[in-house]
C-alpha cells in the first residue's frame, strides 16, 4: 500500500513538474513565435517577458481579511501532509503477532521478535554467515521475512541461499504451523583484513 501511495504521489508529482517546466520553456525561449504555433489563451507564458503571476494577481486579495488566514491553512496543511508522508517512510511494518494454528480450534500467538530472534540466530550458525538480522512483516495469517545476511570471505552465496531455505526457513515455518514462510534475503559481504603470507 505505501509503495503504490509512494509512486502514485510520485508519478503526479513529476507530471506537474515536468508540465510546469514545458510552459516555462516554450515561454522563455519563445518558442512560439519561432517555430510558428500558437498555445491555449490559458496558457502561462507567451513570450519571454511574461509571468506566471502579475504584480496585480500577486497583490489582488491582501486588503481581504480572508486572504492571510487562506494562506497559513493551505501552508499548513501541505506541511501536515508533507510529515504525514516522511513518517510514513519510517513507519516499519513490523508484525507484533503471528497466529499458530494449536489444533483445538482456538490458535495461538506467537510474539513476532520471539521468531525474528530464531531466524537470527539460526542464520548466524549457519556456515558462511557471519551476522544476520531479521524482520517479520505481512499479516498475522501469512508473515513474511526480511532477512540481512552479513557473508563471511570463504561463503558462497548459493550455498548460504539453499541452507536458508531448506534449514532456517523450514524450521522456522515447521515450528510456527506456517504452511509458507516467504522471504526476502539481501546478501552483504563482511569486509576482513587481508591475511598476510610469511
Amino acid at each position: 500500500m505505501r509503495t503504490t501511495l509512494n509512486r502514485v504521489l510520485l508519478a503526479l508529482t513529476g507530471l506537474i513538474l515536468l508540465a510546469l517546466g514545458l510552459a516555462v520553456l516554450i515561454g522563455g525561449l519563445d518558442l512560439q513565435r519561432r517555430w510558428g504555433f500558437t498555445m491555449p489563451h490559458w496558457w502561462p507564458f507567451t513570450g519571454p517577458k511574461d509571468v506566471l503571476l502579475t504584480a496585480h494577481d500577486r497583490t489582488r486579495y491582501r486588503a481581504h481579511g480572508w486572504w492571510w488566514p487562506v494562506v497559513i491553512a493551505a501552508l499548513g496543511v501541505l506541511m501536515l501532509g508533507g510529515l504525514w508522508w516522511l513518517l510514513a517512510q519510517a513507519r516499519t511494518r513490523r508484525l507484533r503477532q503471528i497466529r499458530v494454528d494449536s489444533g483445538d480450534g482456538q490458535g495461538a500467538l506467537l510474539r513476532g521478535r520471539a521468531l525474528e530472534q530464531v531466524l537470527t540466530s539460526e542464520a548466524e550458525a549457519y556456515e558462511g554467515v557471519e551476522w544476520a538480522g531479521a524482520l517479520l512483516t505481512g499479516k498475522r495469517g501469512t508473515p513474511e521475512a526480511r532477512m540481512v545476511l552479513g557473508l563471511a570471505p570463504h561463503a558462497t552465496p548459493d550455498e548460504v541461499l539453499t541452507g536458508l531455505d531448506t534449514a532456517v526457513l523450514a524450521r522456522a515455518r515447521t515450528s510456527a504451523g506456517l504452511d509458507r514462510l516467504p522471504a526476502e534475503a539481501r546478501l552483504r559481504a563482511v569486509r576482513h583484513r587481508a591475511s598476510r603470507v610469511n
